[in-house]
C-alpha cells in the first residue's frame, strides 16, 4: 500500500518504512500525521474520494533535522568592481513513515505468512 502526501508544499509517494526529508517542521513532536491526497492499496485499488481520505491518515516518526547541500550565490558585474557572495543551506526534517491507515481496509500482512508456512509444510509431506 502506498500513498501520496503533501509536506512542505511538495508531494511525495510514500509507503510504510520509507525514510524521506521534508521541509523543516518546527516543534518537539515525535510523531507527525499527514492527510493523504491519494491511496493505492495492495490490490491496486485507488482511493481518491475526499470523504474517505479525510478519515485516512499517514503517520510518521521524526528522526531528526539535517542540512541540505550548500548553495553558492555569486553576483558579478564586469568592469565596475561589483561582487556579492552569499551562501545558503536549507534545513530539512528527516522522517520515517510508520503506518498508512485507510478506513475499511483489513491488515493482511500478518495472515499471509501463516498460510505460506502451512502450504510449504504440506508440500514437503
Amino acid at each position: 500500500m502506498y500513498a501520496i502526501i503533501r509536506a512542505g508544499g511538495k508531494q511525495a509517494k510514500v509507503k510504510s518504512g520509507d525514510v524521506l526529508e521534508i521541509e523543516r517542521v518546527k516543534g518537539n513532536s515525535e510523531k507527525l500525521e499527514f492527510a493523504p491526497l491519494l491511496v493505492v492499496d495492495d490490490d491496486g485499488n485507488t482511493v481518491s474520494d475526499r470523504s474517505v481520505l479525510s478519515k485516512a491518515k499517514v503517520t510518521a516518526k521524526v528522526l531528526g533535522e539535517v542540512s541540505g547541500d550548500k548553495v553558492e550565490i555569486f553576483k558579478y558585474k564586469n568592469k565596475t568592481g561589483y561582487r556579492r557572495h552569499q551562501g545558503h543551506r536549507q534545513k530539512y526534517t528527516r522522517i520515517e513513515i510508520t503506518n498508512i491507515e485507510l478506513p475499511g481496509s483489513k491488515a493482511k500482512a500478518k495472515a499471509q505468512p501463516k498460510k505460506e508456512a502451512e502450504q510449504a509444510a504440506s508440500e514437503e509431506e
